[in-house]
């Protein structure tokens, strides 16, 4: 299953943890003088992708200057666990049990320093970016820092952060 997702929607491994595919990037861009000052240039409207976690494998700490509407398709619940700015812990659980608080899609705000993992096997999830992605709007969370900023969250960023 895993290994048909990946060869049929032909993902390729990802910086910051599992595999993904750009989807969509839209051909309109915002240009720099309309977007907030944290952007260094002009942005595409919008970015989608498809994401694929494995079991063992976790999406590092990161953050980028977006907004990250996150979408559940298949597989094992996904946990997104996000550090906001104001310093409060929210964890996301992406998946179809309702019952155990799971949803359908979640937003990131920009700005938030946010990792996930598969709770199961897989998880095959998307993400959608709005100003589109841009790596240069991508930073990953150094342990350090994050446990200064976050003490009180210390083990999970140590257990989710790669640097």
């Amino acid at each position: 299953m895993i290994e048909n997702l990946i060869k049929q929607y032909q993902l390729t491994a990802h910086p910051e943890g599992g595999y993904y595919k750009e989807t969509y990037r839209s051909a309109a861009n915002i240009p720099q003088a309309a977007l907030p000052e944290q952007f260094s240039g002009a942005r595409s409207i919008s970015t989608a992708i498809y994401f694929l976690l494995l079991k063992d494998l976790f999406s590092a700490f990161h953050r980028i200057k977006s907004d990250e509407c996150w979408h559940f398709y298949e597989g094992d619940s996904l946990h997104v666990h996000v550090l906001h700015i104001n310093g409060e812990y929210e964890i996301i659980k992406l998946g179809r049990d309702s019952v155990k608080g799971e949803v359908y899609q979640a937003t990131v705000p920009a700005g938030a320093w946010f990792a996930s993992e598969s709770k199961g096997e897989y998880s095959f999830v998307g993400c959608t970016v709005a100003p589109g992605f841009d790596f240069n709007d991508f930073e990953l969370a150094f342990v350090d820092k994050l446990k200064t900023d976050y003490p009180e969250n210390t083990t999970l960023i140590e257990r989710l952060c790669r640097q």
